[in-house]
Protein backbone atom coordinates (compact mmCIF):
# COMPACT_ATOMS: atom_id res chain seq x y z
CA UNK A 1 0.00 0.00 0.00
CA UNK A 2 1.55 3.62 -0.88
CA UNK A 3 2.45 5.29 1.85
CA UNK A 4 2.04 9.39 0.18
CA UNK A 5 -1.21 10.83 -0.53
CA UNK A 6 -2.74 13.24 -2.61
CA UNK A 7 -5.20 15.62 -1.39
CA UNK A 8 -6.86 18.00 -4.35
CA UNK A 9 -10.12 18.88 -2.57
CA UNK A 10 -10.78 22.07 -0.49
CA UNK A 11 -12.97 21.67 2.52
CA UNK A 12 -15.45 24.32 3.06
CA UNK A 13 -18.88 24.87 4.68
CA UNK A 14 -18.83 22.42 7.64
CA UNK A 15 -20.42 22.72 11.57
CA UNK A 16 -19.31 20.00 13.34
CA UNK A 17 -18.12 18.76 16.78
CA UNK A 18 -15.06 16.49 17.07
CA UNK A 19 -12.57 14.74 20.06
CA UNK A 20 -8.82 14.44 19.57
CA UNK A 21 -6.35 12.00 20.68
CA UNK A 22 -5.19 12.02 24.04
CA UNK A 23 -2.77 14.37 25.00
CA UNK A 24 0.49 12.89 24.15
CA UNK A 25 2.89 14.75 26.25
CA UNK A 26 0.75 13.55 29.34
CA UNK A 27 0.18 10.28 27.87
CA UNK A 28 4.08 9.70 28.01
CA UNK A 29 4.35 11.08 31.39
CA UNK A 30 1.63 9.14 32.96
CA UNK A 31 3.66 5.96 31.67
CA UNK A 32 6.91 7.08 33.27
CA UNK A 33 4.93 8.29 36.45
CA UNK A 34 3.25 5.07 37.09
CA UNK A 35 6.64 3.22 36.34
CA UNK A 36 8.16 4.50 39.42
CA UNK A 37 4.91 4.25 41.59
CA UNK A 38 3.87 1.45 43.75
CA UNK A 39 0.90 -0.40 42.26
CA UNK A 40 -1.10 0.03 39.90
CA UNK A 41 -2.09 2.51 37.89
CA UNK A 42 -4.82 2.96 35.15
CA UNK A 43 -5.61 5.77 32.38
CA UNK A 44 -8.10 6.38 29.90
CA UNK A 45 -7.97 7.84 26.45
CA UNK A 46 -4.54 7.31 26.58
CA UNK A 47 -2.78 8.05 23.05
CA UNK A 48 -1.67 4.86 21.56
CA UNK A 49 0.29 6.20 18.96
CA UNK A 50 3.98 5.13 18.27
CA UNK A 51 5.51 7.48 20.82
CA UNK A 52 3.50 6.82 23.90
CA UNK A 53 3.65 3.09 22.26
CA UNK A 54 7.76 2.87 22.67
CA UNK A 55 7.53 4.66 26.24
CA UNK A 56 5.34 1.13 27.62
CA UNK A 57 8.14 -0.28 26.13
CA UNK A 58 10.75 0.89 27.50
CA UNK A 59 8.95 0.44 31.19
CA UNK A 60 8.23 -3.12 30.61
CA UNK A 61 12.08 -3.60 29.64
CA UNK A 62 12.47 -1.75 32.89
CA UNK A 63 10.32 -4.33 35.26
CA UNK A 64 7.10 -2.88 34.98
CA UNK A 65 3.87 -4.74 34.41
CA UNK A 66 1.42 -3.24 31.71
CA UNK A 67 -2.08 -4.73 31.02
CA UNK A 68 -4.25 -3.20 27.78
CA UNK A 69 -8.24 -3.70 28.73
CA UNK A 70 -10.73 -2.47 26.38
CA UNK A 71 -11.08 1.14 27.75
CA UNK A 72 -7.91 1.46 30.09
CA UNK A 73 -4.39 0.71 30.14
CA UNK A 74 -2.64 -0.46 33.79
CA UNK A 75 0.82 -0.06 34.98
CA UNK A 76 2.14 -1.67 37.47
CA UNK A 77 4.91 -0.15 39.13
CA UNK A 78 7.56 -1.16 41.83
CA UNK A 79 8.05 2.15 43.42
CA UNK A 80 10.93 4.84 42.81
CA UNK A 81 13.52 2.79 43.05
CA UNK A 82 12.05 -0.61 41.68
CA UNK A 83 13.44 -0.87 38.13
CA UNK A 84 14.78 -4.23 37.75
CA UNK A 85 17.81 -3.70 35.80
CA UNK A 86 19.80 -6.51 33.51
CA UNK A 87 22.74 -5.68 32.09
CA UNK A 88 23.29 -4.45 28.44
CA UNK A 89 19.48 -3.48 27.55
CA UNK A 90 18.47 -0.85 24.85
CA UNK A 91 15.66 0.96 25.25
CA UNK A 92 14.44 2.20 21.58
CA UNK A 93 13.24 5.99 21.60
CA UNK A 94 11.97 5.68 18.22
CA UNK A 95 10.46 9.01 17.29
CA UNK A 96 9.91 10.52 20.63
CA UNK A 97 12.68 12.97 22.26
CA UNK A 98 10.10 13.49 25.25
CA UNK A 99 11.03 10.06 26.02
CA UNK A 100 14.29 9.53 25.57
CA UNK A 101 15.21 12.77 27.34
CA UNK A 102 12.53 12.05 30.13
CA UNK A 103 13.52 8.28 30.87
CA UNK A 104 17.30 9.56 31.15
CA UNK A 105 16.81 11.31 34.40
CA UNK A 106 14.47 8.17 35.56
CA UNK A 107 18.31 6.19 35.29
CA UNK A 108 20.49 8.34 37.10
CA UNK A 109 20.61 5.17 39.53
CA UNK A 110 21.21 2.47 37.38
CA UNK A 111 23.93 0.12 38.60
CA UNK A 112 24.28 -1.04 34.64
CA UNK A 113 24.79 0.62 31.95
CA UNK A 114 21.87 1.27 29.22
CA UNK A 115 21.63 1.67 25.44
CA UNK A 116 19.41 4.37 24.07
CA UNK A 117 18.54 4.35 20.47
CA UNK A 118 16.30 6.08 18.23
CA UNK A 119 15.01 6.58 14.74
CA UNK A 120 17.12 8.86 12.29
CA UNK A 121 15.11 12.03 12.84
CA UNK A 122 15.73 11.38 16.89
CA UNK A 123 18.85 10.50 16.68
CA UNK A 124 20.03 13.90 14.84
CA UNK A 125 18.93 16.07 17.52
CA UNK A 126 20.71 17.40 20.40
CA UNK A 127 21.02 14.50 23.56
CA UNK A 128 24.31 16.93 24.75
CA UNK A 129 22.09 19.57 26.50
CA UNK A 130 20.46 16.63 28.84
CA UNK A 131 23.43 14.83 29.13
CA UNK A 132 25.00 17.78 30.40
CA UNK A 133 23.41 18.05 33.72
CA UNK A 134 22.99 14.34 34.14
CA UNK A 135 26.71 14.02 34.32
CA UNK A 136 26.97 16.32 37.38
CA UNK A 137 24.70 14.21 39.12
CA UNK A 138 27.28 11.55 38.75
CA UNK A 139 26.21 9.43 35.75
CA UNK A 140 28.52 8.23 33.19
CA UNK A 141 26.89 9.26 29.24
CA UNK A 142 28.32 8.67 26.49
CA UNK A 143 26.97 10.10 22.80
CA UNK A 144 27.55 9.87 19.58
CA UNK A 145 28.19 13.20 17.79
CA UNK A 146 25.73 14.62 20.80
CA UNK A 147 22.78 12.53 19.95
CA UNK A 148 22.25 9.00 19.95
CA UNK A 149 22.80 6.12 19.93
CA UNK A 150 24.02 6.94 23.97
CA UNK A 151 24.95 4.75 26.58
CA UNK A 152 24.47 5.81 30.24
CA UNK A 153 24.94 4.26 33.59
CA UNK A 154 24.12 6.07 37.24
CA UNK A 155 25.47 6.39 39.99
CA UNK A 156 23.82 5.06 42.96
CA UNK A 157 25.29 7.49 45.26
CA UNK A 158 24.22 10.54 42.61
CA UNK A 159 24.51 14.07 44.14
CA UNK A 160 22.17 16.89 43.74
CA UNK A 161 22.74 19.52 41.37
CA UNK A 162 21.96 23.58 40.67
CA UNK A 163 20.83 23.74 37.28
CA UNK A 164 20.20 26.57 34.85
CA UNK A 165 17.70 25.45 32.16
CA UNK A 166 17.75 28.75 29.94
CA UNK A 167 16.59 27.23 26.22
CA UNK A 168 12.64 26.94 27.10
CA UNK A 169 12.88 23.53 27.23
CA UNK A 170 10.18 21.33 29.30
CA UNK A 171 11.83 18.16 28.23
CA UNK A 172 15.39 18.81 29.92
CA UNK A 173 13.94 20.68 32.80
CA UNK A 174 11.92 17.33 33.47
CA UNK A 175 14.68 15.25 32.58
CA UNK A 176 16.38 16.98 36.14
CA UNK A 177 13.19 17.03 38.18
CA UNK A 178 12.99 12.99 37.62
CA UNK A 179 16.56 12.60 38.12
CA UNK A 180 16.36 15.03 41.48
CA UNK A 181 12.99 12.55 42.65
CA UNK A 182 15.95 9.73 42.75
CA UNK A 183 19.04 11.79 44.76
CA UNK A 184 19.39 12.57 48.24
CA UNK A 185 19.27 16.06 48.97
CA UNK A 186 17.75 19.74 47.16
CA UNK A 187 18.22 19.88 43.41
CA UNK A 188 17.84 23.19 42.01
CA UNK A 189 16.34 24.25 38.92
CA UNK A 190 16.21 27.79 37.13
CA UNK A 191 14.04 27.05 34.31
CA UNK A 192 12.68 29.39 31.62
CA UNK A 193 8.66 29.07 30.99
CA UNK A 194 8.00 25.97 29.86
CA UNK A 195 5.40 23.57 29.63
CA UNK A 196 4.64 22.26 33.15
CA UNK A 197 2.65 19.25 32.90
CA UNK A 198 5.99 17.01 35.13
CA UNK A 199 5.20 20.09 37.71
CA UNK A 200 1.20 19.46 37.83
CA UNK A 201 1.54 16.25 37.86
CA UNK A 202 4.11 15.97 40.74
CA UNK A 203 1.72 18.36 42.72
CA UNK A 204 -1.09 16.18 42.18
CA UNK A 205 1.04 13.10 43.69
CA UNK A 206 2.22 15.38 46.18
CA UNK A 207 5.86 15.01 45.76
CA UNK A 208 8.49 16.84 47.07
CA UNK A 209 8.78 19.65 44.48
CA UNK A 210 8.27 23.22 44.87
CA UNK A 211 7.78 26.08 42.61
CA UNK A 212 8.16 29.46 42.72
CA UNK A 213 7.06 31.74 39.95
CA UNK A 214 8.70 34.55 38.95
CA UNK A 215 7.92 37.01 35.77
CA UNK A 216 10.17 35.24 33.14
CA UNK A 217 11.22 31.67 34.90
CA UNK A 218 10.36 29.67 37.83
CA UNK A 219 12.77 28.54 40.56
CA UNK A 220 12.31 25.21 41.26
CA UNK A 221 13.46 22.86 44.01
CA UNK A 222 13.25 19.02 44.18
CA UNK A 223 13.91 16.29 46.94
CA UNK A 224 14.13 13.00 46.80
CA UNK A 225 11.01 10.77 46.83
CA UNK A 226 10.19 7.80 49.06
CA UNK A 227 6.96 6.62 47.63
CA UNK A 228 4.81 7.92 44.53
CA UNK A 229 0.90 6.65 44.85
CA UNK A 230 -0.52 4.94 41.57
CA UNK A 231 -1.61 7.30 39.12
CA UNK A 232 -5.24 6.96 37.76
CA UNK A 233 -5.45 9.28 34.45
CA UNK A 234 -8.13 10.67 32.10
CA UNK A 235 -5.67 11.40 29.60
CA UNK A 236 -7.36 14.93 28.06
CA UNK A 237 -7.21 15.81 24.04
CA UNK A 238 -4.32 17.07 23.03
CA UNK A 239 -3.93 21.45 22.07
CA UNK A 240 -1.02 20.25 20.07
CA UNK A 241 -3.58 17.92 17.74
CA UNK A 242 -6.51 19.94 17.85
CA UNK A 243 -4.29 22.82 16.76
CA UNK A 244 -4.30 21.74 13.25
CA UNK A 245 -8.63 21.90 13.08
CA UNK A 246 -8.48 25.18 14.76
CA UNK A 247 -6.30 26.87 11.80
CA UNK A 248 -8.69 24.37 9.28
CA UNK A 249 -11.46 26.04 10.51
CA UNK A 250 -10.57 29.42 10.78
CA UNK A 251 -8.93 29.47 7.48
CA UNK A 252 -12.15 27.88 5.71
CA UNK A 253 -15.26 29.81 5.14
CA UNK A 254 -18.59 29.84 6.82
CA UNK A 255 -17.54 27.44 9.29
CA UNK A 256 -18.09 25.95 12.51
CA UNK A 257 -16.01 23.39 15.18
CA UNK A 258 -15.96 22.49 18.89
CA UNK A 259 -13.19 20.46 20.19
CA UNK A 260 -13.98 18.29 23.20
CA UNK A 261 -12.30 18.26 26.14
CA UNK A 262 -9.05 19.75 25.12
CA UNK A 263 -6.45 20.60 27.92
CA UNK A 264 -5.64 24.42 27.56
CA UNK A 265 -2.80 24.31 29.88
CA UNK A 266 -1.58 27.64 30.26
CA UNK A 267 1.81 26.78 29.08
CA UNK A 268 0.82 25.39 26.25
CA UNK A 269 -1.66 27.91 24.42
CA UNK A 270 0.85 30.57 23.17
CA UNK A 271 -1.10 29.37 19.87
CA UNK A 272 -4.39 30.42 21.31
CA UNK A 273 -2.80 33.67 22.43
CA UNK A 274 -1.60 34.36 18.67
CA UNK A 275 -4.57 33.17 16.91
CA UNK A 276 -6.88 35.50 18.80
CA UNK A 277 -4.23 38.37 18.11
CA UNK A 278 -4.26 37.54 14.50
CA UNK A 279 -8.30 38.18 14.34
CA UNK A 280 -9.01 34.22 14.98
CA UNK A 281 -12.67 33.84 16.61
CA UNK A 282 -11.79 31.26 19.71
CA UNK A 283 -13.93 30.74 22.52
CA UNK A 284 -13.37 28.02 25.67
CA UNK A 285 -16.26 26.74 26.79
CA UNK A 286 -17.40 24.32 29.83
CA UNK A 287 -13.93 25.32 31.65
CA UNK A 288 -12.65 22.96 34.29
CA UNK A 289 -9.83 22.04 36.43
CA UNK A 290 -8.75 18.43 35.91
CA UNK A 291 -5.95 17.40 38.51
CA UNK A 292 -3.76 20.44 38.07
CA UNK A 293 -4.59 20.76 34.35
CA UNK A 294 -6.71 23.01 32.81
CA UNK A 295 -9.71 21.72 30.49
CA UNK A 296 -12.37 22.88 28.29
CA UNK A 297 -14.18 22.79 24.55
CA UNK A 298 -12.43 24.82 22.44
CA UNK A 299 -14.86 26.84 19.83
CA UNK A 300 -13.55 28.07 16.44
CA UNK A 301 -15.33 30.15 13.97
CA UNK A 302 -14.02 31.10 10.53
CA UNK A 303 -12.32 34.18 10.11
CA UNK A 304 -12.60 36.79 7.33
CA UNK A 305 -10.07 39.19 8.05
CA UNK A 306 -6.77 37.77 9.60
CA UNK A 307 -4.33 40.76 10.83
CA UNK A 308 -0.18 40.54 10.56
CA UNK A 309 1.68 39.90 13.94
CA UNK A 310 5.15 40.81 15.28
CA UNK A 311 5.32 38.03 17.52
CA UNK A 312 6.01 38.17 20.85
CA UNK A 313 8.89 36.37 22.00
CA UNK A 314 7.26 35.61 25.50
CA UNK A 315 4.77 33.47 23.77
CA UNK A 316 7.34 31.02 21.82
CA UNK A 317 7.46 28.25 24.20
CA UNK A 318 3.96 28.04 24.66
CA UNK A 319 3.22 27.53 21.06
CA UNK A 320 6.57 25.72 19.79
CA UNK A 321 4.78 22.41 18.79
CA UNK A 322 2.02 24.41 16.67
CA UNK A 323 4.04 27.67 14.96
CA UNK A 324 4.11 25.09 11.58
CA UNK A 325 0.23 25.74 11.86
CA UNK A 326 0.42 29.37 12.44
CA UNK A 327 2.56 30.56 9.44
CA UNK A 328 -0.73 28.96 7.50
CA UNK A 329 -2.47 31.55 9.31
CA UNK A 330 0.28 34.70 8.93
CA UNK A 331 0.07 33.26 5.06
CA UNK A 332 -3.75 34.38 4.25
CA UNK A 333 -2.83 37.56 6.77
CA UNK A 334 -2.77 41.32 5.85
CA UNK A 335 0.65 42.48 6.09
CA UNK A 336 3.99 41.58 7.05
CA UNK A 337 4.26 38.86 10.28
CA UNK A 338 7.21 38.36 12.16
CA UNK A 339 8.50 35.67 14.02
CA UNK A 340 11.97 36.05 16.24
CA UNK A 341 13.88 34.01 18.64
CA UNK A 342 12.43 30.82 17.39
CA UNK A 343 15.66 28.88 16.63
CA UNK A 344 14.62 25.83 18.51
CA UNK A 345 12.36 24.79 16.17
CA UNK A 346 14.87 23.42 14.05
CA UNK A 347 16.25 21.14 17.08
CA UNK A 348 12.55 19.24 16.64
CA UNK A 349 11.62 16.02 14.38
CA UNK A 350 12.82 18.17 11.44
CA UNK A 351 14.62 21.54 11.20
CA UNK A 352 11.11 22.59 11.58
CA UNK A 353 11.75 26.52 10.51
CA UNK A 354 13.36 25.61 7.34
CA UNK A 355 10.46 23.04 6.54
CA UNK A 356 7.86 26.00 7.42
CA UNK A 357 9.37 28.53 4.83
CA UNK A 358 9.54 25.71 2.32
CA UNK A 359 6.31 25.10 2.35
CA UNK A 360 4.95 28.70 2.43
CA UNK A 361 7.53 29.15 -0.55
CA UNK A 362 6.06 25.88 -2.49
CA UNK A 363 2.56 28.04 -1.91
CA UNK A 364 3.96 31.26 -3.48
CA UNK A 365 4.20 32.73 -0.47
CA UNK A 366 7.39 34.99 0.10
CA UNK A 367 9.95 35.20 3.67
CA UNK A 368 12.74 36.09 4.79
CA UNK A 369 14.49 33.43 7.06
CA UNK A 370 17.17 33.51 9.48
CA UNK A 371 18.48 30.56 11.92
CA UNK A 372 16.61 32.30 14.43
CA UNK A 373 13.64 34.07 12.97
CA UNK A 374 10.52 34.07 9.92
CA UNK A 375 9.38 37.24 7.86
CA UNK A 376 6.08 35.97 5.99
CA UNK A 377 4.17 38.64 4.02
CA UNK A 378 0.88 37.21 3.32
CA UNK A 379 -1.43 37.12 1.06
CA UNK A 380 -5.66 37.31 1.55
CA UNK A 381 -6.32 36.45 -1.20
CA UNK A 382 -4.14 33.28 -1.88
CA UNK A 383 -5.27 30.60 -4.28
CA UNK A 384 -3.06 27.59 -5.29
CA UNK A 385 -3.72 25.93 -8.77
CA UNK A 386 -0.59 23.89 -9.01
CA UNK A 387 0.88 20.87 -8.31
CA UNK A 388 2.71 20.53 -4.84
CA UNK A 389 5.63 17.85 -3.69
CA UNK A 390 6.00 17.43 -0.23
CA UNK A 391 8.81 14.54 0.88
CA UNK A 392 12.03 14.23 2.24
CA UNK A 393 11.00 15.92 5.55
CA UNK A 394 12.20 13.14 8.15
CA UNK A 395 9.12 12.02 7.93
CA UNK A 396 8.54 14.97 10.65
CA UNK A 397 4.15 13.93 11.57
CA UNK A 398 3.79 17.78 12.30
CA UNK A 399 5.28 18.70 8.71
CA UNK A 400 2.58 16.26 7.00
CA UNK A 401 -0.60 16.99 8.83
CA UNK A 402 0.54 21.20 7.96
CA UNK A 403 0.80 19.84 4.65
CA UNK A 404 -2.57 18.28 4.43
CA UNK A 405 -4.09 21.64 6.35
CA UNK A 406 -2.43 23.69 3.82
CA UNK A 407 -4.38 21.59 0.82
CA UNK A 408 -7.75 21.77 2.41
CA UNK A 409 -7.41 25.68 2.87
CA UNK A 410 -5.88 26.83 -0.29
CA UNK A 411 -6.57 24.01 -2.60
CA UNK A 412 -3.67 22.70 -5.55
CA UNK A 413 -2.95 19.03 -5.98
CA UNK A 414 -0.37 18.18 -3.12
CA UNK A 415 1.42 14.66 -3.37
CA UNK A 416 2.50 14.00 0.46
CA UNK A 417 4.89 11.69 1.14
CA UNK A 418 5.34 9.38 4.75
CA UNK A 419 1.52 9.43 5.53
CA UNK A 420 2.66 6.85 8.27
CA UNK A 421 4.50 10.06 10.24
CA UNK A 422 1.28 10.41 11.77
CA UNK A 423 1.53 7.02 13.73
CA UNK A 424 3.49 8.57 16.00
CA UNK A 425 1.26 11.53 17.51
CA UNK A 426 -2.05 11.49 16.04
CA UNK A 427 -3.19 7.80 14.47
CA UNK A 428 -6.41 9.09 13.77
CA UNK A 429 -5.80 12.41 12.47
CA UNK A 430 -6.94 11.35 8.54
CA UNK A 431 -10.57 9.71 9.69
CA UNK A 432 -11.14 13.68 11.11
CA UNK A 433 -9.88 15.19 7.72
CA UNK A 434 -12.17 13.05 5.89
CA UNK A 435 -15.45 12.89 8.34
CA UNK A 436 -15.51 17.01 7.59
CA UNK A 437 -15.63 16.62 4.14
CA UNK A 438 -18.78 14.67 4.48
Amino acid sequence: MTNQITVKNRIDNFNKSITVSGDKSLSIRWVLFSSIAKGKSKAYNLLLSEDVLAAINAVKKLGAKVKFNKNYCTIIGNGPSGYKYRKNITINSENSGTLGRLIMGLLIDTPHKIKIIGDKSLSKRDFNRIAEPLKKFGADIKLTNKGLPLTIRGNESSLPINYLENKGSAQCKSSVIFAGLKTEGKTFIKAKKSRNHTELLCKYLKLPLKVNKKKNYDLIEVEKVKKIKPLNYKIPSDISSSAFFIVLTALSSNSKLLIKNVNINPSRIGIITILKKMGVNIQFKNKKNYKGELIADVSITSTKKLKAINCPPKLNSGAIDEFLTIFLVAAKASGVSYFKDIGELNQKESPRLKWGAKILNKMGIKTITTDNSIKIFGNPNLKINKKIVIKDYLKDHRVFMTSVIAASVFGGTWNIHDKDSIKTSFPTFLNIINDLKK
